[in-house]
């Protein structure tokens, strides 16, 4: 059951908002249900672990495998300035 002490006008104060007796006695017959809900829900044990996902979830990653890459002259081949065996690229920064 929930508690009698709630101050709907309180509440509706605290949310900016201005409510009339009518409204005020509506959301707080609505507010009594939820909160009378939340009390059943409460009663139910817990026992299980929390967890993050509701199926258990795998990472599905390849072989790291070394394969044969470019050689230093094949990957310098096309480049439009080199320099020592480096690409030269233009200045970013001053």
């Amino acid at each position: 059951m929930p508690s009698p002490e709630i101050n709907i006008h309180r509440i509706a104060q605290l949310s900016r908002l201005a409510l009339t007796e009518e409204e005020a006695a509506r959301y707080e017959k609505q507010l009594n249900q939820i909160l009378g809900h939340i009390d059943q829900l409460s009663s139910y044990p817990l026992d299980a672990e929390p967890s993050a996902h509701a199926m258990p979830v795998f990472d599905v990653v390849r072989a790291d495998v070394a394969r044969p890459g470019f050689t230093q002259e094949e990957a310098l081949s096309n480049a439009p300035r080199r320099a020592m065996d480096q690409f030269q690229i233009p200045k970013v920064l001053e």
